[in-house]
């Protein structure tokens, strides 16, 4: 009767059959990263790029791209695992992130061309 008893231990492997992990992948993953911290490094050693702007503008890119690669190669993230949830919870993260974020640019550039001109410490001399 201990033959036939089924044990299901494996339950959270049941919607991940399409996804898996290896060594290729994490292989993948890792040259990847490498090669997306490595680009950055050579761009603002070499003074690759015109100008300082161009050259953060572009390694926010990589870095971005850098953080999907982390998150499908070593995270495992993807719209299959745990049914979806885990990747409904990132994006709500990113849209809160990217609300304050642009919230507190807004604030900040109000409070700065809205506030009164520092007076000059002259001027308040003659008063």
């Amino acid at each position: 009767m201990a033959a036939n008893h089924h044990h299901d231990h494996d339950d959270h492997v049941d919607g991940e059959e399409d996804f898996h992990v290896s060594v290729k992948g994490y292989a993948v993953g890792f040259i990847l990263s490498v090669l997306l911290t490595a680009i950055p490094f050579w761009l603002v050693m070499g003074k690759v790029l015109p100008s300082p702007q161009t050259t953060a503008l572009v390694i926010l890119g990589f870095g971005a791209v850098q953080m999907v690669v982390h998150m499908v190669y070593f995270l495992h993230m993807n719209a299959k695992v745990e049914q979806g949830w885990s990747m409904l919870a990132l994006l709500f993260t990113v849209a809160l992130v990217v609300i304050m974020f642009a919230g507190s640019v807004w604030v900040m550039y109000h409070m700065n061309t809205n506030m009164m001109p520092t007076p000059d410490p002259a001027a308040m001399r003659n008063m």
